[in-house]
């Protein structure tokens, strides 16, 4: 289903979306406003996902006992090896 609107663009987001049909890049304006729309919609998507992602984790980690927490030492050991690496080489 398509639904017909009234949008409103400020000068800049009018040129630059008057180029990029005049590019050819989209075949009209509402094709470039649809696929605009599109990349939002996917970004919130795959916010979503990591936030999930992010949220299970921590309540992994609040879970997991003291007695199995690594020190800091041991947390950042790799990281610190690797960055050593990077400034020998």
């Amino acid at each position: 289903m398509t639904v017909k609107t009234t949008l409103s663009f400020s000068d800049r987001h009018h040129r630059f979306l008057m180029e990029k049909v005049g590019q050819g890049v989209f075949a009209s304006q509402s094709a470039a406003v649809s696929a605009a729309l599109e990349l939002m919609i996917q970004d919130e998507e795959e916010r979503s996902v990591a936030l999930a992602a992010l949220t299970d984790e921590i309540r992994a980690r609040v879970e997991t006992p003291k007695d199995a927490f690594l020190d800091d030492d041991e947390a950042f050991e790799r990281a610190r090896a690797r960055i050593a690496a990077a400034r020998e080489a």
